[in-house]
């Protein structure tokens, strides 16, 4: 049975110029390409790390039965397997991609608990931090509906190990595998002193464990700030919020999956960084 596909896409040239490439080449070899609103096995994203999450938000309720393939046009691509020259090779191996079993990675299950008791759930790839409005965030932090510590900050981050290398990692965070079913909470410009303390160095809590955060309500006007991936949702009226993996994952397929630790190297250090391949020349 040949492979369903369907491209996404950001709309920058390079981007437009290789998905009509791609097609092109699938169609020759008659994988089915399906427009938008199909069913579909494989979603292939041609851009960055903000396609692929865009893509992931748009179709997180169809998680358990596609797979994710990436094509590198962007700036930094953790998440792309493949680059803008080696479509003949992706084609070639499409074609035998159920072979083999994808590759799994855990998510992050947010569930918030507004001012008014209205409870909304999310899902996260990367990551999800919360900041207050009107300045330092005073936050109560359970681990496991245990209270754990007050924590006075500029916010807070927890993030899954595929988002261990984004803004956690830039906040002092370690960099998990993500074979690693956990999460990890950072803390943003904490309050470290003799009259307040926190902990001030990344927690990591396994599955079966999970945080809960509680900022303080100064009022009917505190609002807060919540970000998870490419999302931001500003003026949020936050009671708490609930933070695990979750029970979905996302499945990339396994072609020729990139070993994590190449693309912390290749991300971070650069050894092995490939340039921009011109496409002109492929479309003649």
């Amino acid at each position: 049975m040949q492979p369903r596909v369907y491209v996404y896409t950001n709309q920058k040239a390079v981007s437009l110029q290789l998905k009509e490439l791609l097609m092109l080449k699938m169609k020759k070899r008659g994988i089915a390409i399906v427009p938008q609103g199909q069913p579909f096995d494989y979603l292939i994203t041609i851009g960055g790390d903000g396609t692929l999450l865009s893509a992931f938000h748009q179709y997180q309720s169809m998680l358990s039965t596609i797979q994710f393939i990436g094509i590198h046009t962007g700036h930094l691509g953790f998440y792309a397997d493949w680059q803008s020259y080696e479509l003949d090779e992706l084609v070639d191996n499409l074609l035998a991609v159920d072979q083999k079993d994808p590759v799994s990675y855990p998510l992050l299950s947010i569930e918030v608990t507004q001012q008014d008791g209205t409870i909304t759930k999310y899902l996260a790839l990367n990551e999800c931090s919360l900041r207050s409005n009107t300045g330092t965030m005073v936050s109560d932090v359970y681990v496991k509906n245990r209270f754990f510590e007050t924590l006075r900050s500029d916010g807070l981050c927890v993030a899954t190990p595929t988002g261990s290398t984004g803004l956690s990692k830039s906040l002092g965070g370690a960099v998990m595998h993500p074979r690693l079913d956990a999460i990890q909470l950072t803390e943003i410009a904490s309050l470290n002193n003799r009259v307040y303390r926190s902990l001030g160095s990344p927690m990591i809590i396994p599955k079966d464990e999970w945080f809960r955060i509680e900022p303080s309500i100064r009022g009917k006007a505190s609002m807060f700030t919540l970000m998870f991936d490419n999302v931001t949702l500003e003026n949020y009226p936050v009671h708490a919020i609930r933070l695990q993996i979750a029970d979905e994952r996302i499945r990339f397929a396994n072609i020729r999956h990139t070993h994590f630790w190449d693309r912390v190297e290749a991300s971070f250090i650069g050894r092995n960084y490939q340039p921009e391949i011109k496409l002109n020349n492929q479309l003649k």
